[in-house]
């Protein structure tokens, strides 16, 4: 049975769907250190991109262990069983689900290989060729051996890239892997390992994070630079778009499968990303204080009180008071060990909404005139709800600013978002959408403004979900979405699938 995780997610109110996060990998070789519990405290910084399932892999040059779970890093692991993960070499990953449902089939690093080797896969991103992908697998495989997880009920892009990867016993993996990568579109940053060996790998428009880190005794790959600070591990680059790295005993080598057309994820800056985080230079903090002060600049307004939706809004609001001069203060209480519950609310409590999460201070609200920031607006429930608690709470006048353009186009890198037909900024004006949700005025920051904030170019950004123009372009046939793979691949079930922890 599902677990409650008792994390404060972005769902402030139960059922809706907000921006879900991209997963986390993490990998590292380091002869001489306790691989699996670094890998452990990786995975911790990184949880905020993944909360569903989590997973290692360890070896110590002759075998290759895999452990896994459902739920949070510190409910999959505890000492005994990153006893048992054994090793020089690991990689990790949380998930939050983008292809394939969120099942313990799906948990990953995905395990593959033939007699000559294993591999473990970690992806971060999501493919948009997978249907594609998935018929070349039907169309090479041979016989079921080759096809690893998948003939156990995987449904992930990720598993479709494992059985590529072990799919010659007479090549190397890193020979398999040159040919294997340029055949993927959209996007990925893969961590993954033979018994001896880690590999990292990035799209060659590098839409999602990746990055490496020098250990005083080995090498560290990660999603985001804070991972590396949790670890102790010193920057050194990202990897480069396109960019194919491999470290072993002989230390740090790169090849490269693809020329770099960079267009990195500017989503990240905005939401995704760790505040203490820094993306392409751009410490992720810095960009949204600087998007609150945008903010500020291109919709003032006169009131009391600047605050916050926690804790997705707090930089920008930040960056909203400084720029505006009207005092920033906290107009809301949250409950940190409410997050995901799976227990079915009564109709009282369903009436109630937010509340379970979020308490309005009346003392600090009532009267006010406030104006509230966020960091965006899918569907617009949580946001009117939160307009309409405020007011119960006695504020004089609410005015949402939101620290990113509407978002009217779903995203098929990585980030999964609410179908476009529910986004409420794809059918309604801005101020169609302020009168949905309550507000006395309602706010978008441009894509001008948000873009100087990240202080990258423009052409070197993905925007998609704000323009709808695609970097990398999506199949003609439709074939596209979390559920593409579903009941599509055969499922040998009368087999022995690999054993649960």
């Amino acid at each position: 049975m599902p677990r409650g995780d008792g994390r404060l997610s972005h769902d402030i109110l139960p059922g809706e769907k907000g921006p879900q996060d991209a997963c986390g990998v993490f990998g590292v070789w380091a002869p001489g250190e306790e691989v699996a519990k670094l890998t452990y405290y990786g995975l911790y910084a990184l949880q905020h991109r993944g909360q569903e399932s989590a997973g290692i892999a360890a070896s110590d040059g002759k075998r290759l262990i895999v452990y896994k779970d459902m739920g949070l890093v510190s409910q999959v692991f505890d000492e005994r069983s990153l006893a048992s993960l054994r090793g020089h070499l690991a990689i990790g990953h949380c998930r939050y689900s983008t292809t394939g449902g969120s099942t313990w089939e799906n948990a990953q690093p995905t395990l593959g290989g033939h007699s000559d080797g294993t591999v473990a896969l970690a992806h971060n991103g999501n493919l948009t060729n997978s249907a594609e992908l998935r018929e070349l697998v039907d169309e090479l495989r041979g016989d079921a051996d080759h096809t690893g997880e998948l003939r156990y009920g995987n449904t992930t892009d990720t598993a479709l890239v494992t059985a590529l990867l072990a799919l010659n016993p007479e090549r190397s993996l890193e020979t398999q892997a040159l040919e294997v990568l340029p055949t993927l579109r959209g996007a990925f940053c893969f961590v993954f390992m033979d018994e001896t060996t880690l590999y990292a790998a990035r799209d060659a428009h590098g839409i999602r994070p990746l990055v490496i880190g020098r250990l005083e005794r080995g090498w560290v790959v990660a999603s985001e630079t804070a991972a590396l600070d949790i670890v102790g591990a010193s920057f050194v680059r990202e990897v480069e778009p396109g960019e194919l790295v491999a470290i072993d005993e002989e230390g740090l080598r790169s090849r490269r499968f693809a020329p770099a057309e960079p267009r990195g994820c500017v989503f990240e800056y905005v939401y995704l990303a760790r505040p203490d985080t820094t993306i392409a230079g751009r410490g992720v903090h810095d960009a949204r204080v600087e998007m609150g002060r945008a903010l500020a600049r291109e919709h003032p307004v006169q009131a009391d009180l600047v605050m916050p939706t926690p804790e997705s809004g707090t930089p920008a609001a930040i960056g909203f008071a400084q720029e505006s001069g009207i005092p920033f203060g906290h107009g809301l209480v949250k409950n940190s060990y409410v997050g995901r519950t799976f227990i079915a609310p009564s109709q009282t409590i369903r009436q109630l909404g937010i509340r379970l999460k979020l308490n309005p201070l009346r003392d600090v609200i009532k009267g006010k005139r406030l104006v509230v920031v966020d960091d965006s607006i899918v569907r617009g429930n949580t946001q009117r709800a939160l307009v309409r608690m405020l007011r119960e709470a006695g504020a004089h006048e609410v005015h949402v600013r939101i620290s990113s353009p509407p978002v009217r186009w779903p995203c098929f890198y990585g980030i999964d978002f609410a179908t476009r037909a529910e986004l409420i900024a794809n059918g309604l004006a801005v101020e169609e959408v302020g009168r949905s949700i309550g507000a006395d005025s309602l706010g978008f920051i441009s894509e001008e403004g948000m873009i100087a904030a990240t202080g990258q170019a423009p052409d070197r950004l993905c925007r998609a979900c704000f323009t709808g123009e695609y970097p990398v372009p999506l199949p003609v046939d439709g074939r596209v979405g979390k559920g593409v793979l579903e009941l599509q691949l055969p499922v040998d079930l009368t087999a022995e699938a690999i054993a649960r922890p």
